[in-house]
């Protein structure tokens, strides 16, 4: 019986061609990850991060000049009149931090906007007023909910709606790849709803993230979720097996590093305080810290940001229409011309339900061992 032992060999190593072609995707999701969470995270220095120093006389533009001077770009130091100017640039985002000096010196913060760069501002102000002489006072004219002391709840409520958006792209793709696109289409918009209803449970009554907002923090979400899954969908048609590294790509490496959730731009190396002003996940981060804090102020632009990327999902999807009804009309001119030959070769052309059935399972099963690897 020769034909057993040589046959064993062959086909273990066509499984060790397998397996080895599909470590491709985890070497090359580590290297991503790595590049992107380092790159973003490794050594957070400020840059050109605002600050007021509040008073109009001579000490207060010396003391202003001298912190510009003495940061080497670290901090971009403005004067201001008064305490409510400094307090209004806070509320509305246009500065880190507010001094005020004097015998009692007084540091004015906002922990929602940021509480990485208001960590940052209070350890700079610190040191002057030690220098002065003087204990330093710090108020928080924006402070975070209780559910969220640290002010980082929102960003992590933003990976718990990405990986089941994301993480959903792929069951679509696979187990729905019999399924229309419209069908599929029409999944993605049901899955996002339920994405975005699971992020409103976490954000409310589990967690308490928020004491307000939850029906517009839940038009967020969903608006965010509907985005990731049409677009994730759209780019199955084109990427294949290979959708889930690419969506990974889009909505983890890029989108959890550039959406200000850790740490803002002016704390990152510019291309990811680049990517700041248009990714989707700072759409998402910035405008529930707008809608929850500060009374919507530049909630429209971050809006505006996440129906692009919803927008792009439509039209992603429109295209992979295009395409796959393309693809539709060469295997149809494809049966046709095979009419006329034998009954096995008209088989093989036509390609059988059952086979288009095991191709169909064995794809979906890689993309959910992807997606599962995640």
């Amino acid at each position: 019986m020769p034909t057993g032992p040589s046959a064993a060999p062959g086909a273990n190593a066509g499984a060790l061609r397998h397996v080895l072609s599909h470590l491709v995707t985890p070497l090359l999701m580590c290297i991503g990850m790595g590049l992107a969470y380092l790159g973003a995270f490794h050594a957070p220095e400020p840059h050109d991060l605002r600050v007021d120093v509040v008073g109009s006389g001579a000490s207060a533009q010396v003391l202003a000049q001298t912190l510009q001077d003495k940061g080497d770009g670290a901090l971009s130091v403005r004067t201001v009149a008064d305490r409510d100017t400094a307090v209004n640039h806070l509320m509305t985002q246009r500065s880190y931090g507010a001094y005020l000096p004097g015998a009692s010196p007084e540091l004015l913060v906002a922990t929602a906007s940021s509480d990485t760069s208001a960590t940052v501002v209070q350890k700079v102000f610190t040191e002057v007023a030690s220098g002065q002489g003087a204990p330093l006072d710090v108020t928080d004219v924006a402070p975070t909910a209780d559910g969220d002391p640290t002010g980082q709840g929102l960003f992590f409520l933003m990976v718990a709606v990405s990986i089941g958006s994301y993480a959903s792209v792929a069951v679509i793709g696979g187990a729905g790849a019999v399924l229309a696109l419209r069908v599929r289409a029409a999944l993605a918009l049901g899955a996002s709803l339920v994405v975005s209803l699971i992020g409103v449970v976490f954000a409310g009554p589990l967690f308490g993230l928020v004491d307000h907002g939850l029906a517009g923090l839940w038009a967020l979400a969903w608006l965010y979720s509907a985005g990731i899954l049409l677009v994730g969908v759209g780019l199955h048609t084109f990427l294949k097996r290979w959708t889930t590294l690419g969506v990974m790509a889009l909505f983890v490496m890029l989108n959890f590093t550039s959406s200000g959730g850790i740490f803002r731009p002016e704390l990152q190396p510019g291309f990811f305080g680049a990517l700041h002003a248009f990714w989707n996940g700072a759409g998402f981060v910035e405008g529930l810290r707008s809608h929850v804090y500060f009374d919507g102020y530049g909630l429209g632009g971050h809006v505006l940001v996440l129906a692009l990327w919803f927008v792009a999902g439509l039209a992603l999807v429109g295209g992979a229409g295009l395409a796959e009804a393309g693809r539709r009309r060469v295997a149809d001119r494809r049966v046709s011309s095979s009419e006329g030959a034998s009954s096995e070769g008209a088989s093989s052309a036509g390609e059988p339900p059952e086979g288009r059935g095991r191709e169909v399972e064995g794809e979906m099963e890689e993309e959910m061992e992807e997606a599962v690897g995640v």
